[in-house]
């Protein structure tokens, strides 16, 4: 081998640049036509998978008889939106979103605000028990919600609980906190201790540092956690319908069982009622989108 081919051999490596057979420059992880297509063609089918419910449900919502579901090739030539007149006019759907906003806003404030302190807590502080204590949080959510029911139907009704929102708020965070706090106790582990000891060295009380120093490095892990907590409050429907008997106090899921009895169901105001529904739960993914990746990926770097 000459000293020619060498260096450029050593040149090739250094630079990231491999010979193309064709006579040009490939980098170091550029991707062939083939396989370019490939990974779009994927990505492409992988979209239609997840849109096509979404586009599926607005369609049928747009069909004015119930049983439209069964032909749905008959909605193209009488397309109405009066389902959507319907839900909004003869249905307590403004009451419904009240309730649905007060118990998931509810949730995801007091919920993260618990999640966020235990996590710091058991992220920066030694004290006997804390690992297991973060065990006793996960084996919480081992239980279903069927064995969950009785126990916390009596426990709200000895604290005169029961069709009031903060009950139904207090009985969401039971679920949201334990996972919470693990995803925030693995993002905190992330951010240096030098700035604890930064904020003590400024005059600042640990309460202080966590609040000033901690929560704005935070943002994104908070951003999932508030996300989760919305999520699960305002689709969850076991613990709503039974906690919640007054009409107006509905949560949307619990306010489409109205649509279906025990000989009928009425799915194209079940369809119109899901897409308003899925209305404030893609406005709240908007605000907090631009933390969720991050927050995702940083809270599994460190257990």
């Amino acid at each position: 081998m000459s000293t020619t081919t060498v260096e450029t051999s050593a040149q090739e490596t250094r630079t990231g640049r491999t010979a193309d057979p064709k006579g040009g420059i490939r980098r170091r992880g550029d991707n062939s036509l083939l396989g370019s297509l490939a990974s779009h063609g994927i990505l492409i089918v992988g979209s239609l998978i997840a849109l096509f419910p979404i586009a599926w449900l607005i369609f049928l919502s747009l069909g004015p008889d119930k049983d439209d579901y069964l032909h749905p090739g008959d909605i193209w030539g009488k397309m109405t939106f009066d389902n959507y007149s319907f839900v909004l006019t003869e249905t307590n759907f403004f009451d419904w979103l009240k309730s649905s906003l007060i118990v998931s806003l509810g949730t995801t404030v007091i919920g993260v605000m618990i999640a966020a302190t235990t996590g710091y807590a058991v992220s920066r502080m030694r004290f006997p028990g804390y690992r297991k204590f973060m065990w006793v949080l996960l084996v919480t959510q081992m239980f279903p919600i069927a064995v969950l029911i009785v126990p916390m139907y009596q426990i709200l009704s000895e604290f005169q609980l029961i069709d009031t929102y903060l009950g139904l708020i207090l009985v969401y965070c039971s679920t949201a906190v334990p996972y919470c706090a693990w995803l925030l106790k693995g993002y905190f582990d992330t951010i240096p201790f030098e700035i604890d000891e930064a904020g003590r060295v400024d005059g600042l009380s640990p309460f202080g540092t966590f609040f000033r120093l901690i929560l704005p490095l935070a943002k994104p892990g908070l951003a999932v956690a508030a996300f989760y907590s919305f999520i699960t409050a305002f689709g969850e429907v076991a613990f709503a319908s039974t906690f919640m008997l007054s009409d107006t106090k509905y949560t949307f899921a619990v306010g489409l069982q109205s649509f279906v009895s025990e000989h009928d169901a009425q799915r194209n105001l079940m369809a119109a009622t899901a897409v308003l529904v899925a209305i404030p739960v893609s406005a709240f993914f908007y605000l907090v989108q631009k933390n969720l990746v991050t927050g995702l990926t940083a809270g599994g770097t460190k257990g």
